[in-house]
């Protein structure tokens, strides 16, 4: 039985052309809702319609600027539950702070955890979320937690490449996710063996794998600096690859990641739109975005339908 309350989307300012792509894919309108920053910084927040009773879902990811896409949604949140909204459920495509999931050193905080922390002060009812980096952070909530995966839009894409692939896993721990493109793909599996000198520094060592003459993909989760990815892609070069792909859900693309990018072995640059690729990227004709648009659109209509998610996953 579908939810009681109308379905209503708003966005805040980090990536409005999402949002709106989920709403093509609804059928529906965005709810119109005014995000700005007073002279003093401070974030205002209205929503300009009337939500009470309505199921609302807020697009959001917390992509860089982090803390201030993060307030913003905080507030969002509480603006909504205030509007006596019947449900809000929290769209973050990327959550920042992921990758601070434990205690690695002595006297550090789990940051992930405290963003759980506020986004449930705030008012949150549900959270959907693609391509965690860290499956456990849905532990950190009290309520339901929907984490999809970007898999089957770029595994439709990289079909298309043909029959002569090679998934590359570019370090050890994301072999579990190289493994199941692979399987998917019914292609080879490669794993790029990688030290770590210091914090976003790698250095690539060697190949554990066939890669001769083959068109390398690249799976990760994500690109930071692409200090990372693109040492595996000139490894894999140097180990004979017919041409090599990187291959990512969420571009944070920080610091010299783009100059690096442009630099590298990669013939072409994958990555979705979970966060707005930055200008100096779009400028780059090797890099091409595939939206989740559709993705995150049957999530929300199954949710506010009351039918089952875990399809999706399939």
């Amino acid at each position: 039985m579908p939810h009681q309350g109308e379905l209503k989307i708003v966005t805040g300012t980090a990536n409005p052309g999402l949002a709106e792509a989920i709403c093509d894919h609804l059928g529906c309108k965005l709810t119109p809702t005014m995000v700005g920053t007073f002279s003093d910084g401070e974030i205002r927040v209205e929503i300009s319609d009337n939500v009470r009773g309505d199921d609302v879902y807020v697009v959001q990811p917390t992509c860089s600027p982090v803390n201030h896409n993060l307030m913003e949604l905080c507030l969002m949140l509480d603006a909504l539950k205030r509007a006596s909204a019947s449900r809000v459920t929290a769209v973050v495509p990327y959550f920042g702070y992921a990758r601070q999931d434990r205690k690695v050193v002595p006297r550090v905080p789990i940051s992930a955890k405290m963003v759980a922390d506020f986004m449930a002060v705030a008012g949150v009812d549900r959270v959907l979320t693609v391509d965690l980096h860290s499956g456990q952070i849905q532990g950190f909530f009290d309520s339901p937690v929907d984490n999809l995966y970007a898999a089957q839009i770029l595994v439709n894409y990289l079909q298309k490449l043909g029959d002569n692939l090679v998934v590359v896993s570019p370090d050890a721990g994301g072999t579990e996710r190289a493994r199941s493109y692979a399987k998917k793909l019914g292609a080879g599996l490669a794993i790029v063996d990688k030290r770590r000198d210091g914090p976003n520094k790698a250095h690539a060592m060697n190949v554990i794998g066939d890669v001769s003459g083959k068109v390398a993909v690249v799976m990760d989760d994500m690109i930071d600096t692409a200090g990372t990815i693109c040492a595996a892609g000139e490894i894999l070069a140097e180990n004979g690859a017919q041409e090599v792909i990187a291959c990512a859900t969420h571009p944070v693309l920080s610091g010299p990641a783009v100059d690096r990018l442009k630099d590298s072995a990669f013939s072409k640059i994958v990555v979705t739109d979970t966060i707005p690729l930055k200008e100096e990227a779009r400028a780059c004709d090797k890099f091409e975005v595939i939206s989740v648009g559709s993705l995150l659109a049957k999530a929300i209509h199954n949710i506010h339908s009351e039918s089952s998610v875990s399809v999706l996953f399939r």
